[in-house]
């Protein structure tokens, strides 16, 4: 019996989050897509009693970023060269 309340529980707050995200009223796909890249780059999810911890995710994961744009400039440039 419990865990059929907790499915049920578990199945409205599923259906209120898909709701709330596909509402028209609320945050468009682009601006939570934005957020979500922001909060990754900044190391939101960062330890932050840790300052070492912050700094380190935030410089890998803006040096990645760096190579990912660079990877996919040099493709493009690669692609587009017409050899």
């Amino acid at each position: 019996m419990t865990e059929r309340r907790d499915d049920e529980s578990e199945s409205r707050r599923i259906l209120e989050r898909v709701a709330r995200e596909t509402a028209p009223g609320g945050a468009s796909f682009i601006t939570r897509t934005a957020k979500g890249a922001r909060d990754h780059v900044t190391a939101a999810d960062a330890d932050r009693s840790d300052p070492i911890e912050v700094w380190g995710t935030r410089i890998g994961r803006t040096l990645g970023l760096i190579i990912a744009i660079g990877l996919l400039a040099w493709l493009v440039y690669v692609a587009t060269r017409g050899d």
